[in-house]
């Protein structure tokens, strides 16, 4: 079967540029792929036609003779006029391929495999982030505290400030990848980029290392850290601590310390956002003649509220400006008194008298009642009729 011309095999014009000649094998290399078309038999015939032609198009004297003189300018015995010598390695020879491949390799996997060609080394890797759980009360979370805390973590070695070397030294080039950190292995078509094994992409080994953290460059240590805790702060709230996380292996930047807060949950008040809520219990004959009573305020004062004849249980009062404070600035939110009538228990036999003569007396003091009774008695009739 004839051959088919190479611009058009990567679906271009005579006369494109190098760098049009490059983006579309990029692309067709990507669509023809064997490992993407599996259901296709023609994949891996059609995948070396396109890197057979990019071959040849992507050197400029190649592609010269074969502007000039076509598929004849390579084919054997044609060694002037600047097509390749008999044996060099054809535009279909497997090395030539592979070579061409390799060149776009990192256009096409650079940013799975970690940057470019002939890129340098990992920088030393950055150590991890700590997350560290802290409760508080809610007079805390109110006020705003200065607290220390205890994290064990891995910390810069002082035996050899974190170099990972006895007595301070600096490591050393690796010799397996000549400080790359990266290593390469020929594969068919193929050019495989791997993380050194050796220096784990370091691109630096130590020869002699430190006794006292077996060449990390950290230990594990306890530390104390004084964490301020602003006021305002709810469960959720997180605190970022620059720098006090892990320290990277071998010199490398340290990790964030994280601190999440949780506020305990309070005997008197709830909270919601920034309002606290507080259920009052008050007498019966309180509810019904109105009164006043002293609250507790989450500032450990006092404030005095009216409570109007004939309240009834879930009434609520409103407090302004005496819930918590706004984390980030602005006013203070309210506290909601919510008023439970109570029940009186353990009555004398005097008292139940007089609560028997309030009833007889008191047919008129119970709309509620006495709307939901009518009601009822209405729906009676309504069933029967």
């Amino acid at each position: 079967m004839a051959k088919r011309d190479y611009y058009e095999v990567l679906g271009l014009k005579r006369g494109a540029s190098a760098e049009e000649i490059k983006k579309a094998y990029r692309q067709k290399a990507k669509d023809l792929h064997p490992d993407r078309n599996k259901d296709n038999p023609d994949a891996e015939r059609l995948f070396k036609e396109v890197g057979e032609a990019y071959d040849v198009l992507k050197d400029p004297e190649k592609k010269a003779a074969y502007d000039r003189f076509g598929h004849a300018a390579f084919e054997a015995g044609m060694g002037g006029n600047g097509g390749p010598r008999p044996g060099a390695g054809g535009a279909g020879g497997q090395g030539d391929f592979a070579s061409a491949f390799s060149d776009v390799f990192d256009d096409l996997f650079g940013d799975f495999m970690g940057g470019g060609r002939g890129g340098g080394r990992q920088r030393a890797a950055r150590g991890a982030d700590l997350r560290f759980n802290l409760r508080v009360t809610l007079e805390e979370a109110f006020s705003g505290l200065q607290k220390t805390i205890k994290v064990t973590s891995a910390t810069t070695c002082d035996a050899c400030d974190g170099s990972g070397a006895e007595g301070g030294a600096q490591p050393v080039t690796c010799p397996t990848c000549s400080g790359m950190g990266k290593v390469r292995a020929q594969q068919g078509f193929f050019t495989v980029e791997r993380t050194c094994p050796t220096c784990g992409g370091l691109g630096q080994i130590v020869k002699n290392p430190c006794k006292a953290c077996q060449g990390q460059g950290r230990v594990q240590k306890e530390r104390a850290l004084s964490v301020n805790i602003p006021a305002g702060v709810e469960t959720g709230t997180r605190i970022r601590l620059s720098g006090e996380g892990e320290a990277g292996m071998r010199g490398g930047p340290p990790g964030d310390l994280y601190i999440f807060i949780e506020v305990a949950p309070h005997e008197i008040f709830d909270r919601e956002g920034a309002d606290l809520y507080c259920r009052v219990p008050v007498s019966m004959t309180k509810a019904a003649l109105g009164g006043d009573i002293e609250v507790p305020t989450i500032d450990g004062g006092r404030s005095r509220v009216t409570i109007p004849a004939g309240s009834q249980s879930g009434r609520q009062m409103r407090l302004r400006g005496k819930g918590m404070p706004a984390l980030r600035g602005g006013p203070r939110g309210d506290m909601m008194i919510e008023l439970a009538v109570e029940t009186p228990v353990n009555l004398t036999q005097r008292q139940k008298e007089l609560l028997r003569e309030f009833e007889a007396l008191s047919e008129d003091n119970n709309p509620k009642s006495n709307t939901f009774f009518s009601s009822v008695r209405s729906f009676w009739d309504s069933m029967k009729s």
